[in-house]
């Protein structure tokens, strides 16, 4: 993924985004193990309406990290949320995949300031995780259905952040209940479904349109876990139609 590289330090950690295109900010805030290269595709069409920044939280992707750090969710939610200040982005729509679609709803509830909209694609912790030999078994199942160029960014993500670091943070997944905080999200909210993704089960994204009573869920017939690869156009024609009829 090209595009010029944003450092900060946010809790004395270089932390990193790509950044390409122009127009008014979008972060991208990336899934488990995940970093901003696994998500080329997508910013690309993106970036024709949006200056769109590819976050790699601590420890994952381009980022620095520590040892035990971040060990907890909220250490997730947290150092966005100082991220967000430290780049001086203010209030900002967020995309998120995966588990950065769980983080995008905790921080919304969190700290609403820094948050003028939502897009959560195939956000995972509704109503609940599974055990994380559960989340194996789903990502497992869904590998064959992905892009084959997609497969090796996607290892070398995983293999960057680490698995003490992935099993840690999957481990806490589990406790971590975000339920309880999304009737709290009060941003525009769209979410999005790959039909075909056996990782995100389509009836969790019922239980959180149901939660958070303003969004909307859109379905994106053949989409896989890793929708935002799978169809990188059909997820900004959504992404950018939403926030232009949000008027964000």
């Amino acid at each position: 993924m090209s595009g010029a590289v944003h450092t900060v330090r946010v809790a004395g950690l270089l932390t990193r985004a790509r950044v390409r295109g122009e127009g008014p900010p979008l972060v991208l805030v990336p899934g488990l193990g995940c970093a901003s290269w696994m998500y080329g595709r997508v910013c690309r069409e993106l970036a024709r309406e949006r200056t769109v920044y590819a976050y790699d939280p601590p420890g994952h992707g381009l980022s620095q990290g520590r040892p035990g750090f971040p060990r907890t969710f909220e250490d997730l939610t947290e150092h966005l949320s100082a991220w967000l200040d430290a780049s001086g982005l203010g209030r900002v729509p967020l995309l998120g995949h995966s588990l950065g679609g769980e983080l995008v709803f905790d921080l919304a509830a969190r700290h609403p300031r820094q948050v003028s909209a939502l897009i959560a694609c195939a956000p995972t912790g509704i109503p609940e995780n599974p055990r994380v030999l559960m989340q194996l078994l789903r990502l497992a199942l869904d590998a064959p259905r992905e892009r084959p160029l997609f497969l090796p960014p996607a290892l070398a993500a995983y293999v960057r952040c680490g698995p003490a670091r992935l099993l840690r943070l999957a481990q806490d997944q589990n406790r971590h209940q975000t339920g309880p905080l999304l009737p709290h999200v009060l941003a525009p909210t769209l979410l999005l479904d790959g039909t075909s993704d056996p990782v995100i089960q389509a009836w969790t994204l019922e239980v959180i349109r149901r939660l958070i009573p303003h969004a909307t869920v859109s379905e994106i017939p053949g989409g896989t876990h890793a929708v935002t690869d799978s169809f990188p156009r059909t997820v900004a024609r959504y992404t950018l139609d939403f926030l232009r009829e949000a008027g964000v």
